[in-house]
């Protein structure tokens, strides 16, 4: 099924630059053991969650060459060529697809300063939600600081993972098998949802079984992009980061730096509400 979510911010970028976008062009383009990242010609550089697991045929040099053909030719295509990628089957291509989407959207934001929304720098996503006020809670993917506030509060929850591995101690106990979102994303009234999903596309499939007047948090570098579509499915809140220093953050990325060696230094997170 098409990710229409990404096709929607595509088309929109597409309608904002034109032409433009077969004159910017791609700097650096990095795959990092975390994140991935591309640095574009105009100083802006967006990340995206490198998907190590989803690669498990790259296991020897003829079968790691096929997982990315395009290595070392990476820098000086367009801007235009990466936001086609965005739906591309090859999880690398769509990897740095969705890194130069969030930059572009950076981009997008600094040329329109009057479309860009309402930030608050430096704010964690998670930090904009109680779970004590919310009867049942649903947490996509293994967010341990929201894990950790959800324990602390005693609160009922269910985490969706796709590899249990991730999860420790007490949180084990509150472990769902991802692909059992139907049974419990739909009584969730607080929904916080990793930004992975918007690369491994499960993001609107799970929008579409959020229940009306659900509290929704889409949160992490990845989903660090313009929001219309997103608030458009039910989404109240984006947490994303921007890149400061564009050349210094993919430099973290090579040496295996997390989201948390990038904040504060080369990036700052963000947080919007719809």
């Amino acid at each position: 099924m098409e990710n229409r979510l990404l096709r929607e911010t595509a088309e929109t970028l597409l309608e904002a630059f034109g032409q433009d976008l077969e004159t910017i062009t791609v700097e650096r383009a990095v795959f990092g053991l975390f994140f991935s990242g591309v640095k574009l010609s105009t100083g802006h550089a967006g990340l995206c969650y490198t998907p190590v697991k989803e690669l498990p045929e790259a296991v020897c040099c003829p079968s790691s060459a096929r997982a990315m053909p395009i290595s070392g030719r990476l820098r000086g295509r367009t801007a235009l060529e990466y936001l086609n990628y965005v739906l591309d089957k090859n999880v690398l291509k769509r990897t740095l697809g969705i890194a130069a989407m969030n930059a572009l959207s950076s981009l997008y934001w600094d040329l329109l300063p009057d479309k860009a929304p309402d930030f608050h720098y430096g704010l964690n996503a998670f930090d904009t939600a109680d779970p004590r006020e919310y009867r049942k809670t649903v947490v996509v993917g293994a967010l341990v600081p929201m894990l950790k506030k959800l324990l602390a509060a005693e609160a009922d929850f269910t985490v969706l993972e796709m590899d249990p591995r991730t999860l420790k101690g007490r949180e084990l106990d509150h472990y769902l098998p991802a692909d059992r979102a139907a049974e419990c994303v739909p009584e969730a009234d607080l929904l916080v949802i990793t930004g992975v999903t918007v690369l491994n596309g499960t993001l609107p499939g799970l929008l579409e079984l959020a229940k009306p007047g659900a509290e929704i948090l889409v949160t992490g570098p990845t989903a660090s992009m313009l929001p219309d579509a997103f608030f458009r499915r039910g989404v109240t809140t984006l947490g994303g980061i921007r890149v400061t220093k564009a050349d210094e953050a993919l430099d973290l990325l090579c040496e295996g730096g997390s989201g948390y060696h990038l904040f504060g230094r080369s990036a700052e997170q963000t947080v919007l509400r719809a």
